[in-house]
């Protein structure tokens, strides 16, 4: 039977990117800045170190501000795994050459695999060394919080399998019930399965493959529509979030959360430098050749706080401003948005070792491996929205013996850390795109593929085809 790529071509889901691009250039990232700024302000005002409202006006005046925030999260949550599944899919249809896809697959799973380890080995360094949690009076904290930890047995709890379990963890990862998967977010799952689904649809005659591959194309079109409503949200949404949470902890507690601010956003600095010397490496691109032709991108990552509501433009910026060919781009760009999460494992890694140091726990040299394997798992696994980050933390720190009432601690400065490491997360794919765009060599020049797809382009713009079906050379 023969292969589906040679003769199938969905068109690339970066057609979708308009929009996107549209409010780069209404400068989305400035307003979402100003709108925190003057959230915050609003929200000291009403917190209790103004003390100019009393607390029960203000937190009802909170929760009414915070709502269109609210609105703005479910809205990207809600079509996340839609649109993730369908990339995925017509994303390896997308491949030019099948054979090449076992060795990409395997590349690219190596190469998120390694970065996000030393992500996350980043981040504990740091916080040992910097020891932010000297920083805030952990006696208030307990008294406020709580200080009850979780009971944890390092020889039981999340290690690694033994020999005779192995089986069943490994089937354990492939989702028996795919819908249960995505309607519980489980969203390594829910990659497999499409991966899956996408290498039976290669295999598939392309009469038969069209229909579905059509289908899935306009989920993105419905996926990205709500994307573009849900944006128009997001300055509104920053404004509300933020000031809800300065008026519950009030100012002193956020400038005592400087620290720990500053020595996350240390930690994504250095995975930043190590994504610019990996493109250095690989395609001999200057930092700031790389940082020129990204920018927009990462301000736009970062005034969304999703990877996966931009992946139009980022599957753009790796074509147009990276030469990264389509095939790799439309493979990558779509499971990298779900699963690879550095700047996030980063995130857990610190936050982790802050909360110990705040409540006095010392965490041992196997409690330490234990959370890197935990946190390395919890970020390859989950799903591409804003403030995932405060859920996976919850997992990871009852892992290693951390009560996780301190989660409420680090609410007040989560916006601003989940927005830039989202830009982190997004630069790491685009590096993972040119790193595999050197790494798997193809017979087919990026020139020549370009030229064909412009061809295929005119001929959608005659034929209003979505899918084009080419009949092989006799």
């Amino acid at each position: 039977m023969a292969n589906l790529v040679e003769f199938v071509y969905p068109r690339s889901l970066r057609h979708l990117s308009d929009q996107l691009s549209r409010l780069v250039a209404g400068r989305l990232w400035a307003k979402v800045l100003v709108a925190m700024a003057a959230g915050i302000a609003l929200g000291v005002a009403m917190g209790p170190s103004a003390g100019l409202v009393a607390p029960s006006v203000a937190t009802v005046a909170g929760n009414w501000l915070a709502l269109p925030g609210q609105l703005f999260l479910v809205l990207v949550q809600m079509i996340v795994v839609p649109l993730v599944f369908a990339s995925i899919i017509r994303g390896l249809a997308a491949t030019e050459d099948p054979t090449q896809l076992k060795r990409l697959g395997l590349s690219v799973a190596g190469f998120f695999t390694v970065t996000t380890t030393f992500a996350i080995l980043v981040g504990v360094t740091l916080a040992s060394w910097i020891r932010p949690g000297d920083y805030i009076d952990s006696a208030v904290i307990k008294a406020t919080l709580g200080s009850r930890a979780v009971s944890t047995d390092l020889q039981t709890a999340a290690t690694t399998p033994r020999l005779e379990e192995i089986p069943q963890t490994i089937l354990s990862l492939l989702p028996s019930n795919p819908l249960s998967s995505m309607v519980e977010s489980q969203m390594l799952q829910v990659v497999i399965f499409a991966i899956i689904f996408g290498i039976a649809l290669l295999m598939t005659t392309p009469e038969r493959a069209r229909p579905l591959l059509e289908f899935l194309g306009s989920l993105q079109e419905v996926c990205m529509t709500v994307v573009r409503g849900a944006m128009l949200l997001a300055p509104i949404a920053v404004f509300g979030l933020m000031a809800q949470l300065a008026a519950k902890i009030g100012l002193e507690a956020l400038l005592g959360m400087a620290v720990y601010v500053l020595t996350v956003l240390l930690g994504l600095g250095v995975m930043l430098l190590l994504y610019l010397g990996i493109v250095f490496a690989t395609s001999a691109r200057t930092p700031a050749d790389f940082l020129r032709n990204t920018r927009d991108l990462l301000l736009l990552a970062f005034s969304t706080s999703s990877s996966a509501a931009v992946m139009p433009l980022s599957i753009k910026t790796a074509e147009d401003r990276l030469g990264v060919r389509s095939s790799i781009a439309q493979f990558v760009i779509p499971i990298g948005a779900t699963i690879n999460m550095n700047g996030t494992a980063l995130y857990q890694g610190v936050a982790t070792i802050f909360l110990a140091q705040v409540y006095g726990i010392d965490i041992s040299t196997a409690g330490i491996a234990l959370l890197v394997v935990v946190a390395v798992g919890a970020s390859i696994g989950s799903p591409a929205t804003p403030g995932v980050g405060i859920v996976i933390l919850a997992m990871v720190l009852s892992t290693v013996g951390v009560p996780p009432a301190g989660i409420a601690l680090l609410m007040g400065v989560d916006r601003i850390l989940d927005m830039s490491r989202t830009a982190v997360n997004v630069a790491g794919d685009l590096v993972a795109c040119v790193a595999m765009d050197r790494w798997i060599v193809s017979e087919t020049s990026n020139e020549d593929m370009r030229r064909e797809e412009d061809v295929r382009e005119r001929r959608r713009a005659v034929s209003g085809e979505d899918v084009i079906v080419v009949s092989p050379e006799p």
